[in-house]
């Protein structure tokens, strides 16, 4: 029985692949269940550094809840019937940390995004740090067209990394938007041929992986935090934030590498 979300470590780089292509991806509770508890393992395993999020198939990364089985639980028009429905009910939180709204890995996150990114695929996308996406890929939050409100997070992150005429635009038509415009918008870090999404987003993952650990998480967690900030205030945070950095291991390391002419071997420590 196929596993309908797939975790596999590659050295430092974890490979999260949501496995219903015959759905689209769309979430099921179960889906949504084993999504934050692939995000709570990134967090809490010291040796990923960088998590990589996927579809199955090359026809869409996920598109949004399974209208079937999750909607009509969440409305309890349809009673639980399993340990997956279970949960869902009795854990508010488990949406919010699936589509990373309310919950932060603490490392950096890339969508490779092989498909069409629909409703609260989109909004995964959106709770993500760097995004490769196919040239056949198409993104939007259509909730509009069927009266609901997208609350994965599109309110608040769109109009933030999109330009804001933009993000309304895609707000309220609930139209769906080329990976190639998305680009354009700054959206995306590249569109590229299907086959190519997947191995981008590794080679990337990759090369941040490579890097020194705890810089890479402290600079994440000082953008994330200055985003919005008044210029004062967010040098005070950055200043906060990078102090502890120069007093690790890893900081003696890199600049005694780069003066040996060789490659760092950094511990995260």
């Amino acid at each position: 029985m196929q596993e309908v979300v797939e975790f596999e470590r590659r050295d430092h780089v974890a490979l999260v692949t949501m496995n219903r292509p015959e759905a689209r991806n769309a979430f099921s509770p179960e889906m949504l269940v084993r999504l934050a508890d692939a995000w709570m393992t990134v967090r809490d395993d010291p040796q990923i550094r960088v998590a990589v999020i996927t579809g199955a198939g090359d026809q869409a990364f996920c598109s949004g809840a399974d209208l079937g089985r999750l909607i009509p639980l969440i409305s309890r028009a349809r009673a639980p019937e399993d340990e997956w429905d279970r949960r869902i009910l009795a854990d508010g939180e488990i949406l919010g940390t699936a589509l990373l709204r309310t919950f932060d890995v603490g490392k950096p996150v890339i969508a490779a995004i092989n498909g069409h990114a629909i409703a609260g695929g989109m909004e995964l996308a959106q709770g993500t740090d760097l995004r490769i996406a196919s040239e056949s890929a198409k993104l939007g939050v259509q909730e509009v067209k069927w009266a609901i409100f997208p609350g994965g997070g599109s309110t608040v992150r769109l109009p933030r990394q999109v330009p804001y005429a933009r993000a309304m635009e895609l707000l309220l038509t609930g139209d769906l938007v080329s990976a190639r415009e998305l680009l354009d918008w700054g959206f995306l870090n590249r569109v590229v041929p299907q086959a190519e999404v997947l191995p981008v987003a590794l080679e990337l993952a990759g090369r941040i992986a490579a890097n020194g650990p705890i810089a890479v998480q402290a600079i994440r967690r000082s953008a994330r935090a200055c985003l919005g900030r008044p210029e004062s205030e967010a040098m005070r945070i950055e200043s906060e934030m990078a102090a502890p950095v120069f007093r690790t291991e890893d900081a003696r390391e890199g600049p005694l590498a780069f003066m040996q002419k060789r490659k760092p071997i950094f511990h995260g420590r």
